[in-house]
C-alpha cells in the first residue's frame, strides 16, 4: 500500500523542529485558523443519547453504563454534533497511553470535561480530524498541556502549526486514508476473530480441567452449589478467603506517572485473557511507590485481578518486582499448602468463578466487585499436587493455541503501528498520496468490512483511559 507512494516533488522548511520539510504549496498556519471551540450546554435535557470517548472512537454508551446517574447530572453536558472533534484535556501528565481524539458521528451528548471542537472552511471536516488525530498518535499533542496537572486548553491548542493543502488534496488525502484504514481493520478483525477462536478453543480445556479433573472415570457428589451440579469426590468448595494468606485492594487512585521512575504501576489494560501485558503500564518513583505498597506490594506467584473496567480479569505476577497497583486492581496471595497460583488463575477463568460473578453483577459486563463479594469468591479445591498435575495438562493442550495466539496479537500490534505512520506521514506531506487516491475504486456497500476492528486487547476500557469519570450524582 505504501511502496507505491512517493514523496512531493518541491519541498520547503516548515518552520517547525518536529514537521521539518513539508510540500512546496502547503500552508502552515495556527490552529485557531482552523478549528474553533464550540460548547452547547445541554439545558432542558434537549438530548438523551450520552456519547463516549473509548479507544479513539465516539460511541454511544451503553444503557447499562448510566446507572447511577441520574437524568439531571446530564444537564451539565454539552451537545454533540456529527462532524465534531472531541478532545479528552486532562491529566496528560499521569497518562500518555490512551487515545484522545475522537470524532463524532451521532448527535448527542458527552461530559463537559472535554473539549468540543468545530473546523472552520480552511479545512474539510475529516481532514481538520485526521490532522489532530496524526498529532494525538505520534503524541505530540502532549506538549502543549499547560497547568499543574498539565491540562489542555483552547488556549494551548489553538498555537498549533496546522499543514494546510488545497482542498482537492485534502479530499485525496481523506479518501486515502479512509481506503487504508478500512482495509487494515478488515485485516485486523479478522485476526482478532480468529484469536477468540483459539481463546474459546482454550477455555474449553480449562473448563474441563477445572470442575472435572484429568480421570474421566473420576466418581463425582453434589457440589451443594445449585448452579454448578456435580463435583469429584475429593473436592471441595473453598471461599478465596479462605485459601489465600493475602488479599491486597488497591488505592482510591493511581499514582502519578514519573517518566524515569524505577517503579511500574499496573492497571486493569495490562491484564486480559489470563496475561501480563506492559504495553499501557507508566513509570512512578520510589515516594509514590512507598505510599502505594503500604498494604503490600505484588511479588512473583501473586495473582493479579481486576475488579471494575473490565471486571474478572486476572493474570500471574511477572517476576522481577517492582510494582505497585492503580485503582481498580487487587492481587491475591494463595496459601501454598492449599491453593496453586497458576491453578488459582485458571480457576478465575473457570465456569464456577465466572458463574458467580455474573450473578453478582446481575449480567452487567460493566459493573464492579465489592471487596466483599470478591473475598467470598467460591473455588473449587482439590489437593496441591492434583492441582499442579491439572496445570500441566492445561498448558501442555494450550501451548500450540498460545503460540498462534501470540503471533496474531503481535501481528495486529505491527499493523497498528503502520496505520499510525501511514496517518502521521500523509497529513504531514511526507508521502504523495494524489495519484494513488485518483486509482481508487468507489466506495459500495459490498467493500465494507462484515465485522469492526475491536481493541479489547490493545488498551482495554479503564475508566480512566479513553474516558473520564463522569460527573453526575449518585441515583
Amino acid at each position: 500500500m505504501i511502496h507505491a507512494l512517493t514523496p512531493y516533488p518541491a519541498m520547503k522548511d516548515s518552520g517547525v523542529p518536529w514537521l521539518g520539510q513539508v510540500p512546496e504549496h502547503w500552508d502552515v498556519t495556527p490552529a485557531l485558523a482552523v478549528y474553533k471551540p464550540r460548547e452547547i450546554k445541554n439545558k432542558g435535557m434537549i438530548e438523551k443519547t450520552v456519547l463516549s470517548l473509548s479507544y479513539g472512537r465516539i460511541v454511544i454508551k451503553p444503557e447499562e453504563k448510566l446507572r447511577g446517574l441520574v437524568p439531571e447530572s446530564f444537564e451539565t453536558y454539552q451537545i454533540v454534533e456529527p462532524g465534531n472533534i472531541i478532545v479528552r484535556t486532562t491529566d496528560l501528565q499521569n497518562d500518555k497511553n490512551s487515545l484522545r481524539i475522537g470524532h463524532a458521528k451521532d448527535r448527542g451528548i458527552i461530559t463537559s470535561a472535554y473539549m468540543c471542537l468545530e473546523t472552520t472552511d480552511r479545512v474539510l471536516n475529516e481532514f481538520g480530524y485526521q490532522y489532530l488525530n496524526a498529532y494525538d498518535l505520534l503524541k505530540i499533542i502532549y506538549g502543549y498541556g499547560s497547568g499543574l496537572r498539565q491540562n489542555l486548553d483552547f488556549k494551548d491548542i489553538r498555537r498549533m502549526p496546522v499543514l494546510v493543502p488545497s482542498h482537492d488534496e485534502q479530499n485525496a488525502i481523506v479518501r486515502y486514508l479512509d481506503h487504508a484504514d478500512r482495509r487494515i481493520r478488515r485485516t485486523i478483525a479478522a485476526k482478532q476473530k480468529l484469536i477468540k477462536l483459539l481463546q474459546e478453543q482454550k477455555q474449553v480445556i480449562i473448563h474441563q480441567a477445572v470442575t472435572r479433573g484429568l480421570d474421566p472415570d473420576v466418581k463425582l457428589k453434589p457440589s451443594g452449589v445449585e448452579w454448578l451440579g456435580d463435583v469429584p469426590k475429593g473436592w471441595e468448595v473453598k471461599r478465596l478467603k479462605s485459601v489465600c494468606l493475602d488479599i491486597i485492594d488497591c488505592k482510591n487512585r493511581t499514582p502519578e506517572q514519573v517518566d524515569d521512575g524505577e517503579f511500574t504501576v499496573v492497571r486493569t489494560t495490562n491484564i486480559r485473557n489470563g496475561q501480563f501485558k506492559r504495553e499501557g503500564s507508566f513509570q512512578t518513583n520510589l515516594n509514590n511507590f512507598t505510599i502505594w505498597t503500604q498494604r503490600g506490594a505484588p511479588q512473583e506467584g501473586d495473582v493479579f485481578f481486576t475488579r471494575e473496567a473490565p471486571v474478572g480479569e486476572a493474570c500471574l505476577v511477572p517476576a522481577g518486582g517492582g510494582l505497585c497497583m492503580g485503582q481498580r486492581m487487587m492481587y491475591f496471595r494463595p496459601d501454598p499448602t492449599q491453593l496453586n497460583s497458576k491453578f488459582l488463575l485458571h480457576s478465575i477463568y473457570g465456569p464456577m468463578v465466572q458463574r458467580y460473578m455474573d450473578l453478582e453483577l446481575n449480567g452487567s459486563t460493566v459493573g464492579h466487585l465489592r471487596l466483599g463479594q470478591i473475598t467470598a469468591i467460591p473455588l473449587l479445591i482439590c489437593p496441591v499436587s492434583e492441582q499442579e498435575a491439572i496445570v500441566k495438562h492445561i498448558d501442555h493442550k494450550s501451548e500450540e493455541l498460545d503460540k498462534v495466539i501470540s503471533r496474531a496479537q503481535s501481528e495486529i500490534s505491527l499493523l497498528r503501528e503502520y496505520r499510525t505512520r501511514l496517518i502521521a506521514d500523509v497529513v504531514t506531506g511526507k508521502l504523495d498520496v494524489r495519484d494513488a487516491a485518483a486509482l481508487l475504486p468507489e466506495l459500495d456497500a459490498d467493500m465494507l468490512p462484515d465485522e469492526v476492528e475491536t481493541d479489547v486487547d490493545e488498551l482495554e476500557l479503564d475508566e480512566g483511559e479513553g474516558e473520564v469519570e463522569e460527573e453526575g450524582v449518585e441515583a
